[in-house]
């Protein structure tokens, strides 16, 4: 069920509010875990067995750990591994058996052939949620959930279940047991959930279609310009749909009374890719550096395995992306251009000045996210070829790649991307700010109401599109 569909928002999200604020307060945390349930259910009705086994396993394993601390090390390793092996066996099962029948055929064995494994929806975002409570848990960082109840519902919390933000237990667990609510945050979820859905609906579907045109052209009929609007188109698509997600999921959460962590900070104002997982994804790079990063040795390590590290933890963050060459090759991207951040780089780019550093960052960005959209790593590396050589005339007219809606929301959006970074808006936003909350709460929810109405007046006249991150 997507959130951008009438179903969720004529049906689903006005019934579950209902029921919530009409229950006592005892009740619920019941009622809400029944409908994020049926909420995953709804999409993947055979994959709900699994989330809700997977989790009461995890819930006996930490009680395990708080109980047995002779033996806590082999429970947490136990319980690592088996999140781990769920996660592979669905995601990476495929593309392994792929890989590794492609090697043999060159030393002319045969091929290995399994049935095609379905993926679970947000396997991705609700395992690493599962093992941070274990190790946290393990480290003594979070107590054990009260009841089995409780903690099905931080997993399986249906706004942040599908696509993130990734939460620790221990940043949502006082908030299971007890939460607030007022007119002002419920008012402020409404806002976010309008602003990610018209992030998602009016701007980034509209971009995307540019993009899906860019990249669907033969490699010989692409001009250079047209590869650049297409990579821009994605970008400003990847970002828009996904922290569009965040902000419906942010905002949901805010009707509901929990507040969540922020997932993204207008990332396309980064000075260097070290500031730019600063601002994208942010409970990701957090997790990574939380439960990769450090326990690698982080950086209290001499230069060769620090360098070690890093690699380690942007190759696993490309292929938690997906099972393909080419989220290896993004993450390895990032990786080296971290690395260089770390050595030099960002030390080196302070004669440039502010903007230069954002431009060339965003132009390095936009290189990897060729890779990232690529069906193949061949696919990518033929595009990145055309983005460099403008030696090609257009075989395809403009028209048939540009509509006037999607240039409009194009322009809005690298607009929307790129005017925080100027002083002006800084000062207006801190001026914003200091006004009283009944001001812009009744502001917000005016605002609220218009992209609503326009978001919903844009999905009557919109084909089916699914969220990007949907597939991970």
């Amino acid at each position: 069920m997507l959130f951008s569909s009438f179903v969720f928002l004529s049906i689903f999200l006005p019934a579950t509010l209902l029921g919530y604020f009409l229950l006592p307060r005892k009740l619920k945390n019941y009622w809400l875990l029944f409908a994020s349930l049926f909420f995953y259910a709804f999409g993947a009705p055979k994959f709900v067995f699994v989330l809700i086994l997977s989790s009461l396993l995890d819930f006996f394993l930490a009680q395990a750990l708080q109980r047995h601390t002779v033996y806590a090390k082999k429970i947490l390793a136990f319980g690592v591994i088996f999140n781990i092996g769920l996660l592979g066996y669905f995601k990476y099962a495929n593309f392994f058996v792929e890989e590794f029948s492609r090697i043999f055929g060159w030393f002319g064995f045969g091929g290995i052939h399994i049935e095609q494994i379905a993926l679970p929806i947000g396997i991705s975002f609700f395992t690493f949620q599962k093992i941070s409570y274990l190790v946290d848990v393990y480290h003594k960082q979070a107590k054990v959930a009260k009841n089995f109840a409780n903690y099905l519902l931080y997993v399986s919390l249906f706004p942040q279940l599908i696509a993130g933000p990734i939460i620790r237990y221990h940043d949502i667990s006082k908030q299971i047991e007890y939460r607030d609510h007022s007119k002002e945050k419920f008012l402020y979820g409404v806002f976010r959930f309008s602003r990610g859905l018209a992030k998602k609906v009016l701007i980034a579907d509209s971009v995307g279609m540019i993009a899906d045109k860019a990249f669907s052209i033969a490699y010989w009929d692409l001009s250079s310009p047209q590869a650049w609007i297409g990579i821009l188109a994605y970008a400003m698509q990847i970002y828009f749909d996904f922290s569009g997600y965040s902000d419906m999921a942010i905002g949901l959460c805010r009707m509901f009374g929990f507040v969540i962590p922020e997932n993204f900070r207008m990332p396309y104002i980064a000075k260097n890719f070290t500031e730019f997982w600063q601002r994208w994804h942010i409970s990701l790079s957090a997790w990574m550096k939380e439960y990769v990063y450090i326990p690698l040795g982080g950086n209290r390590v001499d230069m060769p395995r620090w360098i070690l590290n890093l690699w380690i933890v942007f190759l696993l963050s490309g292929l938690w992306h997906g099972a393909s060459t080419t989220f290896i090759a993004w993450g390895a991207v990032h990786g080296f251009f971290l690395m260089t951040d770390k050595l030099f780089w960002i030390k080196a780019s302070e004669k440039f000045g502010k903007y230069v550093n954002i431009i060339l960052t965003f132009f390095w960005i936009c290189i990897s996210w060729v890779l990232f959209r690529s069906q193949t790593l061949a696919d990518g590396l033929l595009y990145i070829h055309r983005l460099i050589d403008f030696s090609k005339n257009p075989v395809i007219l403009w028209s048939d790649m540009l509509t006037s809606r999607a240039l409009a929301m194009l322009i809005l959006a690298l607009a929307l991307s790129f005017i925080p970074a100027f002083s002006w808006y800084q000062k207006w936003w801190h001026y914003w700010e200091k006004r009283s909350v009944y001001t812009r709460t009744y502001f917000e929810f005016f605002v609220a109401v218009v992209l609503l109405g326009l978001s919903m007046l844009a999905m009557a006249h919109a084909d089916f599109t699914p969220f990007i991150y949907f597939r991970f």
